[in-house]
């Protein structure tokens, strides 16, 4: 038998991706991106003083941003130089370099920027130290980190073959399903960090009961989605809006919106129990989120996106088969039953039709406005003026986003 990173089964792979590279990119340049991946790691590991560093976003407005930015080439080193755990081989640490650096900086760090973002607009008032900035950027790559681990994983369940406008890790000939364990490293740094900047803190235990019940809430989301993506035509049926709300909840908006924002409430002294509004506004922010891409996955160039959208191929319980199921005929319900979750582009493409004569583009589009006028109803609502402004930044990043 043949294994995933090797033989013919390998050579089909490599083909197959070239082609999906080549439809987001136009052209071939990812692919060979990819196949220089292998020689990458024959270098001999460097010393971080010599290493060439990642190249991350530029500078999006604000000299935190790039202060933030700053700390993750600190961050990075400390966690490949770090022998508390293991010896580490020179291959071992090229390895886990390469690894850190291709799934963890390439996003658009809204996440993390949440945290500083936050921070700052709690500590109005008062003095920011270098050293308690710098806490928060490290509070900011663990909810980084935290993505590119959910990412990684997700994208070798659902067999996703692009991610951040490259091929997904996992995909890499050189990686494969040895991808999982990487997935399961990018984790045990968050914890790594926070016992190394935060146990001498006296919210340490706060925060690490943090952390514990957000990875647990993302992980069991995780299932109830798999669950229902997995089980095939005979769920479909049982698509509902309120099935979709739960598993949205759980697996995007509590690390993706509450996360943020509940690490930088407990750098600033404050008690997540005073805040439970604040966070259930933030969760329903993340069902906002998670319905726009939904809709961007189906309808959105990849090239804007970044990736190849697969949630009607991978029989996802999104938004639009959601909203689909529930406004369509006997007939529209039929066809839908008989060609969602099918992976030939023909089946895919009647979907999209009946999804275009259902008019769900004009659909999310009230959707979206209804979601923005409850949201900023309930921003308005607050009393602490910093929660508003936390609240009011977050909304300013999602409306009407593009990608």
């Amino acid at each position: 038998m043949k294994t995933a990173c090797g033989g013919d089964q390998q050579r089909g792979l490599d083909g197959e991706l070239e082609e999906k590279l080549i439809l987001l990119h136009g052209d071939g340049g990812a692919a060979a991106k990819c196949s220089a991946g292998a020689a990458a790691l024959q270098q001999k590991w460097r010393p971080p003083a010599m290493e060439r560093r990642h190249q991350l976003p530029a500078d999006q407005g604000g000299d935190y941003h790039e202060r933030f930015v700053q700390a993750y080439d600190r961050l990075r080193d400390e966690l490949v130089a770090d022998d508390s755990s293991c010896e580490l081989t020179d291959e071992a640490r090229r390895w886990l370099a390469q690894m850190i650096d291709y799934n963890v900086p390439g996003g658009k760090l809204n996440r993390g920027l949440s945290v500083i973002d936050s921070y700052l607009l709690l500590k109005q008032g008062s003095e920011v130290t270098e050293d308690e900035f710098f806490l928060a950027c490290v509070l900011g790559w663990c909810v980084e980190w935290f993505q590119a681990c959910a990412l990684l994983l997700d994208d070798i369940m659902d067999g996703s073959h692009t991610r951040r406008d490259q091929i997904c890790w996992y995909r890499r000939p050189e990686v494969g399903l040895r991808g999982i364990n990487d997935g399961i490293l990018l984790k045990c740094h968050i914890s790594r960090l926070i016992k190394k900047y935060f146990r001498e803190k006296t919210y340490y235990i706060d925060i690490s009961e943090l952390w514990n019940e957000i990875a647990l809430q993302t992980s069991l989301g995780q299932m109830l989605d798999l669950i229902s993506t997995h089980n095939g035509a005979d769920e479909l049926p049982k698509y509902n809006i309120e099935g979709y709300r739960r598993i949205v909840k759980y697996k995007t908006s509590y690390y993706s919106f509450y996360l943020p924002v509940a690490c930088a409430l407990l750098l600033s002294g404050a008690k997540l129990e005073n805040f439970r509004e604040l966070r259930d506004i933030l969760i329903e922010m993340g069902v906002y989120f998670q319905a726009q891409d939904d809709y961007l996955d189906c309808f959105a160039d990849p090239n804007t996106i970044g990736k190849i959208g697969t949630d009607i191929e991978d029989h996802k319980c999104s938004w639009l088969i959601v909203q689909a199921l529930g406004h369509a005929n006997i007939n529209q319900i039929e066809v839908l039953l008989k060609n969602y979750g099918k992976k030939d582009s023909t089946s895919v493409s009647i979907v999209k039709n009946t999804y275009s004569t259902l008019d769900l583009k004009d659909m999310f589009s009230e959707f979206e406005d209804r979601a923005y006028k409850h949201l900023v109803t309930s921003i308005e609502a607050q009393q602490d003026r910093a929660v508003q402004e936390i609240l009011k930044s977050f909304l300013k990043k999602i409306h009407r986003r593009k990608r």
